[in-house]
């Protein structure tokens, strides 16, 4: 059993997997205009902030409080009234949309046909973390190696953009990747000693640069 999810683990969080997640900068875009992100090391920065607070108070909560138990149309919904950024919250849904399409296809249970239920009936819009988590959860994955490798897949997909539009070298974006692990290990541990209150309490940095891409002169990516 343990090297079967290991494998569908790795499947679910593989860069080829095509939810859509090389057409997202989710912010960094932003600082790249302004100037205050250019080349390995001030993406470093931002990276690291953005996996401690986005993904921390955000992403990684939904997660856990899944896994906890709390019903996913709630989550769903604090989810959406959450991540303010229009552009932010639209690349959640369509990056969720796929994972469930997928997921139904490849690896189908009547947890995740139940969430899948909820979004074609309206209850529910299919938030990319909550879809991972499901499928996550329905293939006995345990938490915190779910949410190790979930957040290691956005820090990846994020990277791989910055390699195009920084430009950064691919040696760099290994580099970038490898000094991740630390921030990633980080926050975990930050997810599992927060609770219900903290859900939610991103930088408000991040959410404004997130509001800004909406309306920059020239972009490559969706958010």
């Amino acid at each position: 059993m343990s090297a079967t999810y290991q494998l569908a683990l790795q499947q679910l969080t593989d860069s080829a997997l095509p939810t859509g997640a090389f057409a997202h900068s989710l912010g960094f875009e932003s600082y790249i205009e302004r100037g205050l992100v250019g080349d390995e090391v001030t993406f470093g920065t931002w990276l690291s902030a953005f996996v401690g607070q986005q993904l921390v108070y955000s992403d990684g909560l939904a997660l856990r409080f899944l896994y906890e138990g709390v019903d996913v149309g709630l989550l769903d919904s604090v989810l959406t009234g959450q991540l303010l950024a229009r552009e932010v919250r639209e690349a959640s849904l369509k990056m969720g949309g796929r994972l469930l399409e997928i997921g139904g296809e490849v690896f189908p249970s009547g947890e995740l046909e139940v969430y899948r239920g909820l979004v074609r009936e309206g209850g529910a819009m299919g938030h990319q973390p909550l879809a991972f988590g499901v499928i996550a959860r329905s293939l006995k994955v345990p938490f915190d190696e779910a949410l190790s490798a979930y957040m290691f897949a956005t820090v990846t997909s994020l990277t791989q953009n910055a390699v195009r539009a920084i430009p950064l070298g691919q040696n760099a974006g290994q580099r970038v990747l490898r000094h991740a692990h630390d921030a990633v290990a980080a926050a975990v541990l930050d997810v599992t000693q927060l609770c219900w209150d903290d859900f939610g309490a991103v930088s408000p940095g991040l959410e404004i640069s997130q509001m800004r891409h909406e309306r920059q002169r020239a972009r490559m990516f969706m958010s």
